[in-house]
């Protein structure tokens, strides 16, 4: 299906550059359309999801008609469009539903992991031990239910017929730092080998703690880059920050995704030799737990 958030800010843009090429203000527009002016400032920047009625009053103003107003109400109606994510509300989490949303649409996701294990690869005992880590930083905002159920629904669409390519890097800092039990930890490191080793789509690089990252600064942030399959849908690359995700739209802004993915990919270890690493981990954790 195609992504309703990819397609909200398609259409921010087009009714923003419509508007301003008309030479009316906002704040103009909301009240002609007997809305606030906050509505409009929401709609202009993607920010919710578009009232086909709203869009179509504000298509007559700016005086739009013939194929242009049908490719806008048909980008409309693809961005009013409810995903299967929708129906968990906020039981699985803002991020998360977000997370799906550019799934659907995505042809390739590259993702550098900092401190973490991506959701949707991580096994159910793993997530629940990060919900107990969570519950340090105070109520949680999401049912721990809903959000594991939500992440089987991801990883039967992403890795279902049509989902896209996934290169992951994973810092082995995760693997040697994060406070989950041993045992806990050592399951996932050896669901990843697995996953990896079963899906074709899924490539899996480890950044070592002592690898040099040449020709820059090192990674700030948890990060991912997808591209599309629509070619008219440009890559976004999602920067995790402890409280929200930050989307870069822009071609430069991505590009510099982009560039500190290579050099990261460059400094980290072949796939094979990661699952090696992976695997070797796992097997310690497990003495350890053992013990």
């Amino acid at each position: 299906m195609t992504s309703p958030f990819l397609r909200r800010r398609r259409l921010a843009t087009e009714l923003r550059t419509l508007r301003e090429e008309k030479g009316i203000k906002a704040e103009d527009l909301s009240q002609q359309i007997l809305r606030s002016r906050m509505t409009v400032s929401k709609l202009e920047n993607g920010r919710c999801r578009p009232d086909v009625a709203d869009v179509v009053k504000i298509l007559e103003i700016l005086g739009v008609t013939g194929d242009k107003w049908q490719e806008l109400f048909n980008l409309t109606c693809q961005a009013a469009e409810r995903g299967w994510w929708d129906k968990y509300g906020d039981a699985m989490g803002p991020r998360q539903r977000m997370y799906a949303d550019l799934e659907s649409a995505a042809e390739s996701i590259c993702g550098y992991n900092q401190f973490g294990v991506p959701g949707i690869l991580q096994t159910p005992d793993f997530s629940l031990a990060l919900v107990e880590l969570d519950k340090a930083d105070g109520p949680l905002t999401y049912r721990p239910d809903r959000m594991l159920e939500a992440r089987q629904r991801r990883r039967q669409a992403a890795f279902g017929p049509g989902g896209p390519t996934y290169e992951l890097i994973l810092d082995e800092f995760v693997v040697r730092r994060l406070a989950v039990p041993p045992g806990v930890m050592s399951e996932q490191l050896v669901h990843l080998v697995q996953a990896a080793t079963a899906e074709p789509r899924l490539s899996i690089h480890v950044l070592p703690v002592n690898a040099r990252v040449e020709g820059g600064f090192l990674a700030r942030s948890t990060f991912a880059i997808y591209t599309f399959t629509d070619p008219r849908d440009p890559p976004v690359a999602i920067a995790d920050t402890m409280h929200t995700d930050i989307v870069h739209t822009t071609a430069r802004e991505v590009a510099r995704y982009v560039e500190l993915y290579r050099r990261l990919r460059e400094a980290s270890l072949s796939p094979v030799s990661s699952l090696t690493l992976l695997e070797e981990a796992a097997n310690e954790l497990s003495e350890l737990a053992g013990s």
